[in-house]
């Protein structure tokens, strides 16, 4: 479709994965790259971007006023999606995919294309783990989890020390910020960085790179067009890790 017409789509299935993120399945669905987001129109409430968790659904955390209305609806409620915007990940056959939390989701549809050779999966429990059967269908998974409840007892960049880093063609991180800044300090210890790609996510208006209200300091870089997948070595000396900018372009510390 022509960049920026939005799509009508209805949701024909809402799929309960943990007590706060659901998947919302839709028709029609999208051809695009994993790694690459859309922008979801939640009527009446605002327009948000997210990662697909596949062609036909996106999977949402609800963590303000747009989620939360998305959680208030029913199958058969309509949305408007625009995209897929901005680049993925690098395909290979030999790809490292490290997540966290809900940082899941833009990752598996990585997964399901053969791409991933070994899948780092962390949750702060159990309960929170994400695509764990699905994960185990196409890729061997290891856990983490911050309370020890399944898998390693800690974070899930502790499970990057017992794997020979060098054997993979690229890694593939998604997740919480901190998190995705502790994994380019270890990755840029084995001098790494350039194979490594990490997916941002920040504040949005257009999702085309015309408002410049996504760009990252200081190289000014456009997160919905320059992104959101952007290697390691582009993000060393940036703000990735510290802090983003809000709706107000205000910085607000990570």
């Amino acid at each position: 479709m022509a960049e920026g017409t939005p799509v009508t789509v209805t949701i024909t299935r809402i799929k309960k994965e943990t007590q706060n993120i659901r998947s919302f399945f839709f028709d029609p669905p999208f051809v695009f790259d994993p790694g690459q987001f859309v922008m979801v129109w939640v009527p009446g409430v605002d327009e948000i971007p997210m990662a697909l968790s596949s062609p036909n659904s996106i999977t949402v955390q609800n963590v303000g006023d747009a989620t939360a209305a998305l959680f208030g609806m029913d199958t058969g409620g309509k949305l408007g999606i625009r995209g897929p915007f901005g680049n993925g990940f690098t395909k290979g056959e030999k790809v490292l995919a490290i997540a966290g939390g809900v940082g899941a989701a833009p990752l598996l549809p990585l997964a399901k294309a053969d791409c991933v050779m070994t899948m780092l999966l962390g949750a702060r429990s159990e309960t929170e783990l994400l695509f764990v059967d699905q994960l185990d269908e196409c890729t061997d998974v290891l856990i983490a989890t911050d309370d020890g409840s399944q898998g390693h007892n800690g974070f899930v960049t502790a499970l990057m020390d017992d794997l020979n880093l060098s054997t993979y063609d690229r890694i593939a991180v998604c997740g919480p910020e901190v998190m995705m800044r502790a994994v380019l300090a270890k990755v840029a210890e084995n001098g790494l960085e350039h194979k490594t790609e990490f997916s941002l996510h920040r504040y949005m208006k257009c999702g085309v790179g015309v408002c410049g209200s996504c760009c990252i300091d200081p190289s000014g870089l456009r997160v919905c067009r320059d992104g959101p997948v952007f290697q390691g070595d582009v993000l060393q000396k940036s703000e990735f890790g510290h802090y983003m900018r809000d709706a107000s372009g205000r910085k607000t510390n990570i």
